[in-house]
């Protein structure tokens, strides 16, 4: 018998199987983290191509702390703190490598770690290294919070959450701030799926509830979401980053982020700067959409559909296919129940957003 034959067989039975596909390129993408539809702006790439072309070193080739660190990399760092009111800013991998990073390193053998249960699942492996040191909270939970952080005293005190959840599309709450400041606790933020979509400047949940920066705020977000590249980035106190730099093993023993992506990320921040007013429209015109059509009120870019089981959610994904949409398909152990998630991709058109959503209504409506 063939090795793990018995698990994949269950995974199958379960409709729990997946498998990398190469979809179509001319499907209308709702179903990727594109918020803004800057993946196939290829302007931006080539703006990103110029820059890096600037310097003798192209690439990496060795870990931050060795010579992988390149003026790429500082000159988006400093632009990102500047922007979001930091002091300081550190590139990483991965979103992924970002939460390993800050959760491994930052919670010693005295601090307790309090995670909203819905957190990212890079975060919850990293909690898994805490032991005894990590408690869950209930989503979005201001009363269970306080209850478990009165009752687990420590000498830091640190909260993670998501600025808006990748799969509820639900945003944090603005007491959990409130809340991290009456406590003096440290709060780390994952703005993933917020900055790029949230605020006046799109810079995300703490621009969004007008949010005073200070020592014990952490930030953390992804490149290839709204920036539309790869990689990711944490903002911080000086100390904190520094902190980082000589204790996150993510950092320290990786090779440095690529320095094209980095690139490619830094000029789609610009854009997005120069361009606020007109994405903000956008944004806006289509969660208008979704509450005429569905008469939902959202405040993010995810829309969450609710599926019967697994096996209507891909029949519902491949019926979507011949119609000319991706829209992903999500199952356990993702999302406790089966959905679809629809991304209003600002690159796809309001029109066809309109014919996305009727037909999911046409076909969940019983």
């Amino acid at each position: 018998m063939n090795l793990y034959e018995d698990e994949l067989k269950a995974l199958k039975k379960a409709g729990r199987f997946r498998e990398r596909k190469l979809f179509d390129d001319t499907l209308d993408d709702l179903a990727s983290n594109d918020y803004l539809g800057l993946s196939s702006n290829k302007k931006q790439f080539k703006k990103a191509v110029k820059l890096v072309n600037q310097y003798e070193t192209l690439s990496s080739k060795a870990s931050m702390l060795v010579n992988g660190y390149h003026p790429i990399h500082r000159i988006f760092e400093m632009e990102m703190a500047e922007q979001n009111g930091f002091e300081e800013g550190l590139v990483v991998g991965s979103g992924y490598l970002a939460n390993i990073a800050l959760i491994d390193a930052l919670v010693r053998k005295s601090d307790m770690l309090f995670m909203d249960e819905e957190y990212h699942a890079s975060g919850v492996m990293a909690s898994e290294l805490l032991g005894e040191r990590v408690v869950f909270f209930k989503h979005n939970d201001i009363d269970d919070l306080a209850q478990k952080l009165e009752s687990n005293p420590a000498k830091r005190q640190i909260i993670a959450v998501e600025g808006v959840y990748s799969m509820s599309g639900d945003l944090c709450k603005k007491e959990i701030f409130d809340l991290a400041d009456a406590y003096k606790a440290v709060l780390i933020v994952d703005e993933a799926h917020s900055a790029g979509v949230l605020g006046l400047h799109l810079l995300g949940i703490f621009e969004f509830y007008g949010i005073s920066i200070h020592e014990r705020h952490i930030k953390m977000g992804t490149l290839g979401k709204a920036y539309g590249s790869y990689g990711a980035y944490i903002l911080a106190s000086s100390y904190i980053i520094s902190f980082l730099v000589n204790r996150a093993k993510p950092v320290i023993y990786s090779t440095a982020p690529s320095v094209f992506d980095t690139a490619l990320a830094y000029v789609n921040m610009k854009h997005i700067r120069k361009n606020v007013e007109k994405y903000r429209k956008k944004i806006l015109k289509r969660q208008i959409t979704v509450q005429k059509q569905l008469g939902r009120n959202i405040q993010s870019l995810i829309l969450p559909i609710e599926m019967p089981d697994n096996s209507f959610t891909q029949f519902m994904q491949k019926g979507l296919m011949a119609q000319g949409y991706l829209v992903g398909a999500i199952r356990q152990p993702t999302v406790k129940k089966p959905m679809m998630r629809v991304i209003l991709n600002l690159g796809i058109s309001v029109k066809k957003l309109r014919h996305v959503l009727a037909l999911i209504r046409h076909n969940t409506v019983q």
